[in-house]
This record gives structure tokens, C-alpha cells and sequence, in this order.
């Protein structure tokens, strides 16, 4: 995902955008680089929706949470997933509370705005499903009783794409509730000489307050947001366009699995939400086609056959891109 060259930054053309802009700079205060996958957390938080951020070990994915939080003054958690954590530890439990002779609900780590799962795929279904009634309705229900969760909650949940011994692969199910799917690359030799020279200068990832990072937006600023997001034109011939897009990813023979009725929904929200982050008050083809990487490509499933040719799911949608007429 790239952003389009302009003369001036739209997000500073009024003061969401600009709170917004000033959110951005701080982020790379610690964070070299890495521009497009901020960019797409910003979509994400605007259209309240899930991330998974698959990148090998090393490219500062927890970092990166870590300073998106601090810089918007949200409350963050982090879960490490491994094989032996259980639904309770994520979603929390009922215990006995001996001064009170009464059993009480102890939170999980759930009960926050932005909620790391570090290495996802590391933990059993069971616990990954604890997940499901967490994302898609923003809840836990533990002994019948139902508790809501804090707004904004987003859930950024990350994975290794190289190393698979010990892992449990995402089901299609749960990996549909996420809005996007964010592949966080290597920095290229200019970033990575920056993120030398401020380890050299003696930037300490684990203290972001001493690099500098401090909260320049909230969630007042996040709802104003969303508010301009859902006033966002969509023409009728755009909503057709996104439709059809989902719709041949579901006859093209590559793919044994296409975008399902949610994935559809999904591209038209991060459409709008990228339309309104580059200064427009109505959806292009263009922000369609920004968004439709991201937003599908964990959501479609390659046939065996086309995995064996070398077949890649951007390349399938790159072919889908290509076929589907653009409206004018």
C-alpha cells in the first residue's frame, strides 16, 4: 500500500487530519520507516477494525503497536501466545475472592483499546477462538453474564511467515475478522542506517517517553474521524466495482476460497476511510485499489495446484485488479 504523491499532506487540511499528521510524525519519532503500515493502522482504527501484521522477526511489528498506542493515549496490552495460554488468561475468569467469601471477574488482558497479540499462530485453537467473540462483538461473556469491552478496541495480532514448526494455522473464520493484513518488510539500507544511528545516539526501544513519543491525538479525535469517514460519498458505480472485484475472486480458478459477503464490506469501509485520508470527500477507483490488497488477501485461499506453481495471493489479485472493467 503507497500513498499518493500530492503537493501538500491532506491531513492537515483541518484539524482531524492534522491531528492525525501530527499522530504520524510522532510515530516515527521511534519508528523508521515503515509509512505504509502506519498508514494502514490509521485505516484500521478508523473503520474499528482488526490487523494482522506478518513480518519476519526483527522489523519492529511490537515496536511499532507499542508507539501507535503511546502516541494516540490509548491503554495497550500485550499477550505473548504460546502453546500452553488458555481462553481465561486472554479473555479473563471467574475466581474465588477468599476476603469476600464471593467469586468475583478478574479482567483479562481483552479489557483494553489496543491489545498486541504477539505471534498469534503460536497458540491452540482453542485459545485462538477465544479471540472470535472478542473481535467480531467486541465482548466476553464468561458464566452467561456478557461485559463490554473499552471503545476504541482493536485487536493487532502478529505472526511469523517464514517459521512454521510449532504453529497453528489461522482458520478461515477467524482470519476473516481481521480488517486488514499488513506485511511489514525489511527497511531498506537508508532506513536501516537510521535505525543504526539511533541505537548509536542511545534510543532504547522499551522507553518511548525518553525517545520522545508522547500522545498528540486521542480518541476524541479518533470519533470526529470516523464521524468524517461514514460522510464519505460512495457512487453507485463504486459500490458495483467493489462488489464485482469480491465477486471474481470467487470464480477465479487459482483460488479454491474468495472474499466472503464480510470481505466485500470490509474493501468499501477501507476504501472511504483512505479516500477521506488523502483529503477527498468521495471514493476514486483508485482508493479501491489501494485498499484491496490488504483488505482481501488474507481472506482468499490459493488452490494447491497454484501454490505449487508459485503462485502468490497478491498475484492473483493483482490479475483480478486487471480484469474487472474500472469505472470512469
Amino acid at each position: 500500500m503507497t500513498r499518493p504523491v500530492t503537493t501538500a499532506d491532506p491531513l492537515a487540511a483541518d484539524p482531524t487530519r492534522a491531528a492525525l499528521h501530527r499522530f504520524r510524525a510522532e510515530v516515527a519519532k521511534a519508528v523508521v520507516g515503515q509509512d505504509g503500515v502506519v498508514a494502514g493502522l490509521i485505516v484500521a482504527l478508523l473503520c474499528r477494525g482488526h490487523v494482522l501484521l506478518e513480518g519476519v522477526p526483527g522489523v519492529a511489528k511490537t515496536l511499532l503497536v507499542r508507539t501507535v498506542a503511546a502516541a494516540l493515549d490509548l491503554e495497550a496490552r500485550r499477550v505473548q501466545f504460546t502453546p500452553d495460554l488458555m481462553p481465561g488468561d486472554v479473555t479473563g475468569s471467574v475466581v474465588f475472592d477468599s476476603r469476600t467469601a464471593a467469586f468475583t471477574f478478574r479482567e483479562g488482558p481483552v479489557f483494553t483499546n489496543l491489545l498486541l497479540a504477539d505471534e498469534i499462530n503460536r497458540t491452540p485453537p482453542k485459545t485462538q477462538a477465544a479471540l472470535l467473540e472478542v473481535m467480531e462483538e467486541r465482548q466476553v461473556t464468561v458464566e452467561g453474564e456478557r461485559r463490554a469491552l473499552p471503545d476504541p478496541f482493536i485487536v493487532a495480532a502478529t505472526q511469523n511467515p517464514v517459521e512454521f514448526e510449532g504453529t497453528y494455522p489461522l482458520p478461515e473464520a477467524q482470519l476473516d475478522r481481521f480488517l486488514l493484513k499488513l506485511t511489514v518488510p525489511l527497511p531498506s539500507r537508508d532506513e536501516e542506517l537510521g535505525v543504526l544511528r539511533a541505537h548509536h545516539a542511545g534510543f532504547d526501544p522499551r522507553d518511548l517517553t525518553a525517545a520522545g513519543v508522547r500522545p498528540v491525538a486521542g480518541v476524541a479525535d479518533l470519533a470526529a474521524a470516523r464521524a468524517a469517514v461514514g460522510r464519505v460519498h460512495v457512487a453507485e458505480s463504486l459500490l458495483g466495482y467493489v462488489v464485482d472485484l469480491c465477486r471474481a475472486t470467487r470464480v477465479t480458478p487459482a483460488l479454491e476460497l474468495g472474499a466472503s459477503p464480510r470481505g466485500t464490506t470490509a474493501l468499501l469501509g477501507t476504501a472511504k476511510a483512505w479516500a477521506w485520508l488523502t483529503g477527498r470527500d468521495h471514493v476514486l477507483p483508485d482508493d479501491v485499489k489501494a485498499m484491496a490488497r490488504p483488505t482481501l488477501r488474507h481472506r482468499l485461499r490459493l488452490r494447491p495446484e497454484a501454490e505449487l506453481e508459485g503462485v502468490g495471493v497478491d498475484a492473483v489479485l493483482d490479475t483480478v485488479l486487471a480484469a474487472v472493467p474500472t469505472p470512469r
